[in-house]
C-alpha cells in the first residue's frame, strides 16, 4: 500500500517539527515537506507529488489566502486542509472559497488529524465537529435572510400582480390571462411590466425563477 504523503506549510520552525514528530510512527502517512517558504513549497509541490498540504494558519492573511487559491488551481490533487487558532465563521468560510478542502481547529487531537488526512485522500472534504456546526450554523442564517429578502419582495407585489404571474407560469398567454380575469390586453402588459420594475428583474427567465422560489408557481 502506498503511504500518503503530507507536507507542512508553517512559519514557524518549532512547529513544523512537532507536527512532522506527531507521523514518525505512522506506517502510513509519509511527511516529505515542511517548510515556511511559500516559494519553496510552490517549487517542491511541483516536484513531486504531496497527497495532502497543511497548512497551519495562525493569522489569516490576504498572502495565505492567495497561497490557497493558487494552490489549489495550479495543484488540484493536493488537497489542502488548514490548522487554525482562529475559528471565526469568516476565517472558515473564506478559506474554504479560495479552495481549501479541510478544516481543524488547532486544539484538534491527533486522533482526528489522521482521520482528516485519510478523508482528503480519499477525496472527500472533512471538517471538525465544531467546524461544521459553524459552517451550518451560517448557511441556516443565509436562507433566513434570503427568506425575510423573498417574503420582502413578495409583499411589494398586489395581489392582481400575483395572479398574473401564478397564470402567466401556468403558460397562460397575454390574451388568455386578459379573458380570464376580464381585463384588457393592454392592462395584462401593462402590470407584467410593472412586476420587472417593482423585483429589478431584466428577463422573464429572472421573473419565472423568482415565481418559482417563492412558490408562485410550481413545477410539475
Amino acid at each position: 500500500m502506498n503511504k500518503i504523503t503530507v507536507g507542512i506549510f508553517d512559519e514557524h520552525v518549532i512547529v513544523q517539527e512537532g507536527i512532522v514528530a506527531l507521523f514518525r510512527d505512522n506506517e502510513s502517512i509519509e511527511v516529505v515537506l515542511a517548510t515556511g517558504d511559500m516559494m519553496e513549497l510552490i517549487s517542491a509541490i511541483k516536484m513531486s507529488a504531496i497527497n495532502v498540504l497543511i497548512v497551519n494558519v495562525h493569522v489569516l492573511s490576504t498572502d495565505i489566502l492567495n497561497l490557497i487559491t493558487q494552490l489549489n488551481a495550479s495543484f488540484p490533487k493536493t488537497k489542502i486542509l488548514i490548522l487554525s487558532v482562529q475559528n471565526k465563521d469568516e476565517v472558515i468560510l473564506r478559506t474554504i472559497k479560495a479552495g481549501a478542502k479541510g478544516f481543524l481547529s488547532s486544539n484538534s487531537g491527533m486522533n482526528e488529524l489522521v482521520e482528516a488526512i485519510y478523508t482528503l485522500r480519499g477525496g472527500y472534504d472533512y471538517y471538525s465537529k465544531s467546524i461544521t456546526q459553524i459552517i451550518l450554523n451560517g448557511y441556516i442564517e443565509n436562507i433566513k435572510l434570503d427568506k425575510k429578502k423573498q417574503r420582502a419582495d413578495i409583499k411589494m407585489l398586489s395581489s392582481r400582480e400575483i395572479e398574473i404571474l401564478n397564470l402567466w407560469g401556468k403558460n397562460y398567454s397575454n390574451k388568455a390571462i386578459a379573458d380570464k380575469l376580464f381585463i384588457s390586453l393592454r392592462t395584462v402588459e401593462s402590470h407584467k411590466n410593472h412586476i420587472m420594475q417593482k423585483l429589478n428583474l431584466n428577463t422573464t427567465v429572472d421573473l419565472v425563477k423568482f415565481a418559482i422560489k417563492n412558490n408562485i408557481i410550481e413545477i410539475e
